[in-house]
């Protein structure tokens, strides 16, 4: 099986999306698939699949200049792509990098298929565009239904694809890396040197951007001081919404654009992690702090809704409402015996996310897919030799949508 990816998002980029594909990566060499991967963004040396990266010239985004929009260098595409022989391609977001990727595969009579990774609609309002929602919603459904499959990250994600006419929306989820998140990077010397000592740190991890929803952080935070409660704010991330954060929150923390062994301990050694973004498709952020054993305070929209189970191992805040967020972070402030249960419930969470096994789905969905579009192929199955584990059905699971892990 060869597999032929398009993708804006890959390291060295932090967000999602970029990791989302590092674990996928992983997942197919450890199965001995072959894949290329077309995308704006190169990895660096050391990962072991960059030598599987075409890279293609880019523009920034207008709105965010963060965000990379690929461009098709066609001859030099078809040339990769006539080499390699795909029997499948995989896109991932409505750019033109992704559109060139779909042509192939109708040109070529191959099945295509595309991850549904972003809420882009709903960043609309937040740049002024709210007049475009209902023609953003016609764009993303044109784009999604060229592809014979749609892969959604959660089950409230799926329903909302299904309602806007989106056809064959399958579940593919994320899960957590165990070894790099755990409550074992916690370090109270990092949290003396910062001042904190037995101060609450409330973190945020993200881009810094007004659609992740942190003017009601701000708000938030600004009721349960003027209530006396004492906290400090770490955010890990950057982007255009930091000079509005320092503005109004001069004395708490920001760490920047952070990875590796510092993130996870900034994670480990927070004791609260507030996620009030209602954009997310599905929230990598939450299981990472989940791992980490912190409770989560997120909103009851988006992704954040399918993976917290209120007062089991986070809480859920109205979404656009800064004084319900004050009230469930209050919660969490004032009972400290059962913050430390939702703490001991957040780690139970996190081992029902597990990366193999999720991907391992996932290549299982690819074989047939192939399987029914060349009914006379005969494909070596890859996905026997990987181990499935049942757990608990996740929170907000559609019923008749099976989550591996």
């Amino acid at each position: 099986m060869r597999i032929a990816y398009f993708t804006e998002s890959l390291p060295p980029l932090t967000d999602g999306v970029a990791r989302t594909f590092t674990r996928l990566a992983e997942t197919l060499n450890h199965h001995n698939i072959d894949f290329r991967i077309v995308s704006p963004a190169l990895p660096l040396d050391a990962e072991p699949w960059r030598g599987r990266v075409t890279h293609v010239p880019w523009v920034p985004f207008p709105l965010y200049r963060y965000y990379r929009v690929g461009l098709p260098p066609v001859w030099k595409l078809e040339k990769m792509l006539n080499d390699f022989k795909p029997d499948l391609i995989h896109v991932s977001a409505p750019t033109p990098i992704s559109i060139y990727g779909q042509n192939y595969a109708f040109r070529h009579k191959l099945p295509s298929v595309v991850g549904y990774h972003t809420h882009f609609v709903d960043y609309f309002p937040y740049y002024g565009f709210g007049w475009a929602v209902q023609h953003g919603w016609n764009y993303m459904r044109w784009f999604h239904n060229r592809s014979q499959m749609t892969f959604a990250p959660t089950p409230g994600a799926m329903l909302e694809l299904v309602s806007r006419g989106f056809n064959d929306v399958q579940l593919w989820p994320r899960g957590i890396d165990r070894h790099r998140f755990s409550p074992n990077y916690r370090d109270e010397k990092w949290r003396v040197e910062r001042g904190l000592k037995k101060t609450p740190l409330l973190l945020f991890v993200g881009r810094l951007v007004a659609e992740k929803n942190l003017g009601e952080l701000v708000e938030a935070a600004q009721i349960l001081r003027k209530k006396g409660y004492k906290f400090k704010l770490g955010f890990a991330g950057d982007g255009p919404y930091r000079k509005v954060l320092e503005a109004k929150c001069p004395d708490d923390l920001y760490f920047g654009f952070i990875s590796g062994d510092e993130l996870s301990k900034i994670y480990a050694s927070s004791d609260i992690f507030v996620f009030p973004s209602t954009t997310e498709t599905f929230g990598n952020v939450v299981l990472e702090a989940f791992a980490s054993g912190l409770p989560v305070v997120g909103a009851k929209k988006g992704g954040s809704a399918d993976i917290i189970h209120h007062k089991e191992d986070g809480l859920l805040a109205k979404p656009y409402d800064g004084v319900d967020l004050a009230d469930q972070i209050e919660w969490l402030l004032s009972r400290p015996e059962r913050a430390k249960k939702l703490r001991a419930k957040a780690l139970e969470t996190a081992e029902h996310y597990n990366w193999p096994a999720i991907n391992g789905r996932l290549i299982s969905q690819y074989e047939l897919l192939i399987q029914s579009h060349r009914p006379n192929q005969v494909l070596t199955p890859t996905h026997h030799s990987i181990s499935v584990k049942r757990h608990r059905r996740p929170h907000g699971h559609h019923p008749r949508k099976r989550l591996v892990g």
